[in-house]
């Protein structure tokens, strides 16, 4: 057995984030990451209330109920874009619009915080592309030498007597059909 042994000694918070970073690598991961931030606080505040003292500062509006879809629309839309990004294009677009929506709807889309936060995540999500693995140069096996006395067949180039033997007429460039 050898001193040193490979792999086996490394700290466990080195292996999760090695993994966290290839699995982040693989997907719009901060466009969900925008995108949930951007809709918590378009559903939150609406049902939240502030103390200032003894004064109780509400901020509940009629459309409160509009305000906690649009949120947890944008949340799960988030999320749709870590686990399911081949459907990030259609989740880019529904972040857009639910973000406009909020504008309205849920007290200027969460005090424009969740609006920008939804915003930047929807046009991080469309801008996304999936890399491309990188290719393995392949090994290129030595061909293998022919004697000196064997001769070398040679290949037609497209130049020559051949390039230049046509069968077709030009009967002075005028057509002789019919």
């Amino acid at each position: 057995m050898s001193a040193e042994s490979l792999g086996q000694n490394e700290h466990t918070l080195h292996v999760v984030w090695r993994r966290f970073r290839a699995w982040r690598g693989s997907r719009p991961f901060w466009a969900g990451l925008f995108t949930v931030f951007g809709g918590i606080p378009i559903a939150y505040f609406p049902y939240a209330t502030f103390q200032l003292g003894h004064m109780t500062l509400s901020l509940s509006t009629t459309a409160g109920a509009g305000s906690l879809i649009i949120g947890v629309l944008l949340v799960t839309l988030g999320l749709t874009m870590w686990f399911h990004h081949i459907v990030r294009v259609f989740a880019g677009v529904a972040t857009i619009l639910l973000a406009l929506i909020s504008i309205p709807v849920a007290n200027l889309g969460g005090f424009i915080i969740g609006f920008l936060f939804s915003l930047l995540g929807g046009a991080l999500a469309l801008s996304w592309a999936p890399g491309k693995p990188v290719a393995q140069p392949a090994k290129t096996a030595e061909p293998e030498s022919e004697p000196e006395g064997s001769p070398v067949p040679e290949q037609w180039d497209g130049v020559g007597a051949d390039a230049r033997d046509t069968t077709i007429e030009a009967n002075g460039g005028r057509n002789s059909a019919g």
